[in-house]
């Protein structure tokens, strides 16, 4: 797989499910990342195929919903995030699932209490040697290539260390969000950052953190100028309008969640993670009458 001149679609919590990646892909997203799944977690799954939705569930008993799902359209573009601190409990669980994705990805800058207290995200940043253990081991371990996405240290020079570290291992690709842990996306993005790695790797790297300043596909080419990078992952601006991947430009917000909703029916998405997905989508207008309505859905026909 080919990680240069991407705009790719970020994995998040409770969004990047296979309804909203097949509309990213839809829309013109050229990769898609699954949300991030914690081994331990997955490794306790099992691989069903749904034949009414024709979807690829891996379940776990007495949970609701599965733990991953995906389906044939985005076989070739969807990319399995792990989040672990592990290495063979990793590969266990990446191993599951690699006949039905195109690559896996390591979270290494996940900032949120729960990740980092589990010692995976970014907990992983100042720790070299387990860094190089999980990805060494998935890369010799796995048929589908590796990546990794990680945050900026404070020092840049460690940030670079960290960085030439994590292309001995062998992975194909670096995803960097231009953010330090403790910082939240209504900071500016460390552009500076990310355009100065890229002068000492020479692996694709994927530029991400500009969704402030991305609001139609133009503003994706922008970004990846500014930050000199390979490739865009763009989280919270395809959250918010997934046409933003669109060469023909952004569609009303109304036209992407109507979509949405058709899309999840055909899967069988799990109503609270649609309803989480339309939330943002209509973020903007929340305190409205309608926003009121989302707000206190209790069902798929009311959404």
């Amino acid at each position: 797989m080919d990680y240069r001149n991407k705009n790719i679609l970020a994995p998040m919590v409770r969004c990047s499910t296979l309804a909203f990646r097949l509309m990213a892909l839809e829309y013109g997203a050229d990769l898609v990342y699954s949300e991030e799944i914690i081994d331990y977690k997955m490794i306790n799954a099992k691989r069903e195929y749904n034949e009414l939705f024709k979807t690829i569930d891996y379940t776990v008993d007495g949970t609701e919903k599965p733990i991953f799902q995906t389906c044939d359209k985005e076989k070739d573009k969807v990319i399995f995030q792990v989040g672990t601190n592990n290495a063979e409990r990793a590969l266990k669980a990446c191993k599951l699932v690699e006949t039905d994705v195109a690559g896996f990805d390591v979270n290494m800058g996940c900032p949120k209490e729960f990740s980092v207290q589990g010692g995976m995200g970014a907990a992983l940043l100042k720790k070299p040697d387990e860094v190089k253990n999980i990805l060494t081991t998935l890369v010799d371990g796995l048929s589908k290539p590796v990546t990794c996405k990680i945050r900026c240290l404070h020092s840049l020079d460690e940030t670079i260390s960290l960085c030439k570290l994590i292309e001995s291992c062998g992975v194909k690709a670096l995803a960097i969000h231009g953010r330090y842990q403790e910082e939240r996306s209504r900071m500016p993005n460390h552009d500076d950052y990310i355009r100065e790695i890229a002068k000492h790797i020479q692996i694709p790297i994927i530029a991400n953190g500009g969704s402030n300043e991305i609001k139609c596909y133009e503003d994706i080419e922008k970004f990846r100028k500014s930050c000199n990078a390979s490739s865009v992952m763009i989280a919270r601006a395809g959250m918010w309008n997934c046409s933003v991947f669109r060469k023909e430009g952004v569609l009303p917000i109304d036209d992407v969640v109507k979509r949405f909703l058709q899309i999840s029916l055909e899967v069988d998405n799990y109503f609270f993670s649609v309803k989480y997905a339309v939330q943002q989508m209509l973020h903007e207008e929340l305190a409205s009458e309608r926003g009121a309505a989302v707000l206190g859905s209790l069902a798929g026909d009311e959404l």
